[in-house]
């Protein structure tokens, strides 16, 4: 991965930093509804941790991409 690749990733994770912190806010102002909002947030993230989890110990993933799918 060079310089500007890592930049790229860099620059998208603080955008969307950003955004999640804005639509949290958001969701926070319009409290009653905004619950609905802030609990859909919460269940993505947290299937997004465990696919991300998952794929980090996932040993067979790494020796297929590295060694098969040339």
């Amino acid at each position: 991965m060079d310089n500007y690749e890592k930049l790229g990733y860099t620059l998208l994770a603080i955008i969307a930093v950003i955004y999640l912190i804005a639509m949290l806010v958001g969701m926070i102002t319009v409290f009653p509804f905004g619950l609905l909002g802030l609990l859909l947030i919460a269940g993505v993230g947290v299937l997004m941790v465990k696919v991300i989890k998952e794929r980090l110990q996932n040993k067979e993933d790494d020796y297929y991409s590295k060694e098969i799918d040339k």
